[in-house]
């Protein structure tokens, strides 16, 4: 079981909005599609669901906490919530943050010490993380190269902040960010489960990285072996 299995803490997610999965018919097809292979297209697929898994994430922490977003100075759940996501769309890090990046900023969220919006600091730190992990980017193309390493390295990352997250708690014994239920009054894993599908793609986009140069060399002896054309009707 991974450790993003075990994310449970007190609270209840009741009354949250449901989220939509676009299938690939309410994907239009973009020119840029051509200067893409397979793994390209996952990629930037997987990438573009694990940034809407965190803002979602996002949103159900700022509801469960909403004093967190009361530290960052916004005026509201709805505009901490865009400070957050322009952040990460714009590449631009939070002031309270520094010249932190990635593990770094992870590291700075999940420590005891941190006073400020930990919700922002956890989201933004996972979205950064993510992206550098990736080489920098959040779309790729035919010249782009990827790590699995790192991708593997970064869905190892939100298995262990979800674990400090469930296991850290404050002097009161209350958690850093209240989040999954499960309780007499009710059992909800929305959290767990939000966490675990990134966990999922990260680790079959890295099943892709590393099956891709061995399958090409593969076909390529395949065609050599056999000297077959192949069907075209």
């Amino acid at each position: 079981m991974s450790l993003a299995a075990v994310c449970v803490t007190i609270g209840g997610c009741a009354g949250l909005p449901a989220m939509s999965t676009p299938t690939p018919r309410d994907r239009p097809f973009t020119p840029d599609q051509v200067a893409q292979s397979d793994t390209n297209r996952l990629a930037t697929l997987a990438m573009q669901a694990n940034l809407d898994s965190l803002y979602v994430l996002l949103d159900k922490f700022y509801r469960r906490n909403p004093r967190e977003w009361r530290k960052s100075g916004a005026t509201s759940h709805e505009a901490a919530i865009e400070r957050v996501r322009t952040a990460i769309q714009n590449s631009q890090p939070l002031p309270e943050l520094g010249n932190r990046r990635d593990i770094q900023i992870l590291a700075l969220a999940l420590d005891e010490s941190y006073t400020g919006d930990r919700v922002a600091a956890v989201i933004y730190g996972l979205a950064n993380m993510l992206i550098t992990a990736h080489g920098g980017k959040t779309e790729f193309f035919l010249l782009d190269s990827m790590n699995a390493t790192h991708v593997s390295n970064a869905a190892r990352n939100i298995e262990i902040a979800v674990w400090m997250l469930t296991r850290r708690h404050d002097r009161e014994g209350k958690p850093w960010l209240i989040s999954n239920e499960i309780s007499e009054q009710g059992y909800n894993v929305s959290f767990e489960r939000e966490f675990g599908k990134m966990v999922g793609r990260l680790d079959l986009l890295v099943d892709m990285l590393n099956e891709r140069y061995q399958r090409a060399g593969i076909n390529y002896a395949h065609s050599l072996l056999f000297l077959q054309f192949l069907p075209v009707r």
